[in-house]
């Protein structure tokens, strides 16, 4: 577990709660994909069980020092008042959901007393991976939680989770970070990285390290230029679109078409934000256009350069008339 950049309201808030006994059987941690709401339950869980285990960690936010037991047990997967589930890995990768297995695996935890303080916790990374009969049986134990369990449940969409699960927690918001902690973050996290790919990878993750990191090495700033490039000026002979569509239809350039696939309605909204009256309805109409041809083009196994090529002409029709 790294130190965590972020989220200090949040986790001020939830220390003040369960410091002053006022902390709820459920939470779900809702927001955006990849801005840090697995990392802040993990280390929210290790927090509240060490100071739970004694004594009071001092200092603000979740950081637990690194020689602490309890986060030595936890890193080991050795604590014994602490699960956390998710999709399991596999020979054939990772598994698209949480059985119903791996929650009726928690009853040994939910039936015995705590072992090391007063406090169990369960992470749930993501609940949106639940399977149906996965969701039932969780809920049975949400109804009727030990008094000393804590539920932290990860939801890039909780309007998908059973409104039952979601009347039996609290919800607290994860906003996307602000370009400074985006900044810090992913220099600890790759220190390889030059500024000037740091703030290309700010502008791509739009306050998501996780999206931003899976940019990480990818040369994104050819991309980005190409893309701002077709948006002010336009294509009109074609050359820049069937450039960009003959580089990443190559085999080897798999990652960056796929990076592309995301990048270019992305590109398209962030315009959309900055236009008004006829101008932003043709830019939302690109972008839903954009958006899914894109979210189909892996899926369907189309054409990656027919796919970029049309993708491309949907920013290039952002450029002013006449460019």
């Amino acid at each position: 577990m790294t130190s965590l950049l972020g989220h200090d309201a949040q986790a001020d808030m939830l220390i003040a709660a369960a410091r002053g006994g006022r902390m709820h059987h459920g939470w779900i941690f809702a927001g955006p994909r990849g801005v840090g709401k697995g990392s802040f339950a993990r280390a929210l869980a290790l927090r509240l069980l060490a100071d739970a285990a004694g004594p009071l960690i001092g200092g603000e936010g979740l950081s637990v020092p690194e020689n602490h037991p309890i986060r030595r047990l936890i890193e080991a997967t050795a604590h014994p008042d602490y699960a956390e589930l998710a999709p399991l890995e596999k020979e054939t990768g990772t598994a698209r959901n949480i059985s119903v297995d791996q929650v009726r695996g928690l009853q040994r935890l939910i039936q015995s007393a705590p072992s090391l303080s007063n406090r169990r916790v369960v992470v749930i990374d993501s609940a949106d991976d639940l399977e149906r009969g996965a969701a039932n049986a969780l809920l049975k134990t949400l109804e009727e939680p030990p008094a000393d369990m804590l539920f932290l449940l990860v939801s890039h969409a909780p309007g998908r989770l059973l409104p039952t699960i979601r009347s039996r927690c609290r919800t607290l918001r994860f906003d996307p970070l602000d370009a400074a902690t985006m900044r810090a973050v992913l220099k600890a996290s790759d220190e390889r990285l030059s500024p000037q790919e740091i703030d290309e990878l700010v502008r791509a993750g739009e306050g998501s390290p996780g999206q931003a990191l899976r940019f990480a090495g990818l040369n994104l700033s050819e991309i980005e230029q190409t893309l701002t490039s077709l948006a002010m000026q336009g294509d009109p002979g074609n050359r820049q679109r069937l450039a960009l569509a003959k580089a990443l239809a190559l085999k080897s350039a798999k990652p960056r078409y796929e990076a592309f696939l995301e990048r270019a309605p992305a590109f398209i909204a962030q315009a959309a934000r900055t236009r008004h009256g006829p101008a932003l309805g043709q830019a939302l109409d690109h972008w839903e256009k954009a958006r899914h041809l894109a979210g189909g083009a892996v899926i369907l196994s189309l054409d990656p350069a027919a796919v970029v090529f049309e993708l491309s002409g949907h920013v290039a029709a952002l450029a002013p008339k006449g460019a």
